[in-house]
């Protein structure tokens, strides 16, 4: 993937959300739509960063696609492993509210195609269902913590295995930012002693901090799905780095739109014994819906 193409797929992107925004907008049969944002209450999210915010709650559905190439240098005296080819990704989030606390279930599909192969197939069906306490929620932010359960993926192109784990969030608004991060812990269900040695059934910790800053108009750019990544058994760190570009389109009835393009590549990775990204692009359109539509 040559700087060519990602600059050209990005000045694409940022036209097509331009005109999606725009059709949106003007949406007759929509007459609720509108791509101004109103102030949010004191001690609450804007329209954008709850947009933005996957602990909010609100029903959630992300259509995503995103394709990848790999790093192919030597690590540890070996080639490099690559990593999974490119997938079509779908994300649902379902709100459950009680009186003391807020359930998000988040369920996450993902179709894979492995290019060294031809074969495509499911990779690892993803749960995750975060509990947030009512005292954990002060209106522009919050964190919470819950379970984390993979299902097995189709062999051709994931883990035929399962995990369990746990994974834990925050988040805050702040003017024009919105921030926050990702914890995930979890761990493989295979018998220890059948794993190669010098590893274990651990798999690595997850650490996504993430950071938008608001454009104006409902843009908004941010650093994107930044996984860094700590290896239990090597001590190696992996960290990425991207930047992604959007747009928000709020809906004062029906939640909102948010579309945008994300490019990203390895910034730390020389002695990570795993895949390391060479340069992935990700176009994403998500729907939100409030509680009861």
């Amino acid at each position: 993937m040559t700087l060519r193409s990602i600059c050209l797929l990005t000045g694409l992107t940022v036209v097509a959300s331009s005109a999606l925004g725009n059709a949106l907008a003007q949406d007759s049969d929509d007459p609720d739509t509108d791509t101004e944002t109103e102030p949010p209450a004191a001690g609450q999210q804007d329209d954008v960063s709850k947009a933005l915010d996957s602990t909010a709650t609100q029903w959630s559905f992300q259509f995503a696609w995103q394709g990848s190439t790999w790093k192919d240098d030597e690590v540890n005296g070996s080639t490099r492993p690559q990593g999974h080819d490119d997938f079509a990704q779908l994300r649902v989030v379902a709100p459950f509210v009680f009186e003391k606390f807020t359930l998000l279930p988040r369920l996450t599909l993902r179709h894979y195609k492995n290019k060294n192969n031809g074969k495509t197939g499911l990779g690892n069906t993803e749960l995750f269902g975060l509990i947030i306490p009512k005292k954990w929620d002060w209106g522009t932010g919050r964190m919470g913590l819950g379970p984390l359960v993979t299902a097995p993926g189709n062999k051709d192109v994931a883990r035929d295995e399962w995990g369990y784990g746990l994974a834990g969030a925050i988040v805050n608004t702040s003017g024009n930012w919105f921030y926050g991060v990702l914890l995930t812990q979890s761990w493989r269900a295979v018998d220890p002693e059948a794993l190669p040695a010098g590893t274990d059934n651990t798999n690595p910790l997850g650490i996504a901090p993430f950071l938008n800053f608001q454009l104006g108009g409902g843009w908004y750019v941010g650093n994107g799905d930044m996984v860094i990544q700590y290896d239990w058994d090597s001590n190696e760190v992996y960290m990425p780095i991207g930047v992604r570009i959007g747009k928000v389109i709020p809906s004062k009835k029906s939640g909102s739109w948010n579309a945008y393009f994300e490019w990203q590549t390895s910034l730390i990775y020389n002695d990570w014994p795993g895949a390391a990204k060479d340069n992935s692009i990700r176009f994403n359109l998500t729907k939100t819906l409030p509680v009861g539509f």
